[in-house]
């Protein structure tokens, strides 16, 4: 009996929302994988470890993974107004130069916005950068055990409930510097499979994608049992922010995004630089 297809995702109501119907069994011809719940500094390192055959990781991470790893042309997030935020406490200078900034990843789009950010934003430097789990880093700037924190996804819509103050929004300065959409999580899938294999976990994919759109009220139960006491009404701004036309598919704005993204942070040092195929799907 063959092995079932094995995949991660975070648990997060926009990924669930995507790959409901395909976890559940509900597109015609795929069969139903496996599925892993984890956040995506986790799916981060199981990718670089080759463990499971398909995966949501960040943007950020892709450099260190297209060896073993082919990148789907759907099923990720990019989109526009839905960059990371920077935080501080309401009475800081907003000056970050030497300062101590919380971070939840360095192999993530975010760290990567952040640091071309940083680079003409704090001319004089940064001070440490410190990695904290997601959940941490509100409750770290809030008490004082750091200066700044690097905030993704929901925090977005409840930092406020912290006291903290928006610094700067990391995907304002992207699009304002390159009118490019954010890429912030990417699907993957390995190489070894091959190409034909890899074309049909990319169309079940987007026929997850599809389903979810066209019968948003099937996954709402899967949605909220995941989003970890999440406000129903945030789950749905979530999705709505990060499920939008590059979903289903890139198109030459997302590639160009991805590119973008990968080319500056290399230019910076960094990433490791790309090959010039090194994006292309088989």
């Amino acid at each position: 009996m063959a092995e079932p297809l094995r995949i991660a995702y975070s648990p997060c109501p926009n990924d669930t929302f995507v790959f409901h119907a395909w976890a559940h069994g509900r597109i015609p011809g795929a069969e139903a994988p496996e599925v892993l719940f984890a956040d995506i500094d986790v799916t981060n390192g199981l990718a670089e470890r080759a463990e499971l055959d398909l995966l949501k990781v960040s943007y950020g991470a892709l450099p260190w993974l297209l060896d073993e790893y082919a990148l789907l042309p759907c099923g990720g997030a990019l989109g526009r107004g839905c960059g990371p935020l920077v935080l501080t406490r309401p009475e800081s200078s907003g000056d970050l130069t030497g300062k101590v900034v919380a971070v939840p990843s360095e192999r993530s789009t975010a760290y990567l916005l952040f640091r071309l950010w940083a680079a003409t934003a704090v001319p004089g430097g940064l001070g440490e950068v410190v990695v904290l789990p997601f959940h941490e880093i509100m409750p770290a700037v809030r008490d004082g055990r750091v200066d700044a924190g690097l905030v993704i996804h929901e925090a977005r819509f409840t930092y406020q409930q912290y006291g903290l103050a928006k610094l700067a929004d990391m995907g304002e300065a992207w699009e304002a510097a390159t009118g490019l959409p954010i890429p912030l999580g990417a699907i993957i899938a390995k190489r070894s499979l091959g190409p034909a294999r890899l074309r049909e976990l990319a169309d079940a994919v987007r026929s997850s994608v599809r389903a979810a759109w066209d019968d948003p009220a099937a996954s709402r139960e899967y949605v909220l049992a995941h989003a970890q006491e999440m406000d129903p009404a945030v789950a749905d701004q979530h999705i709505a922010l990060y499920v939008n036309e590059f979903t289903a598919d890139l198109g030459e704005e997302g590639y160009a995004a991805v590119r973008g993204l990968l080319d500056r942070a290399a230019a910076e040092g960094l990433v490791p630089a790309l090959a010039p195929d090194a994006l292309a799907f088989p």
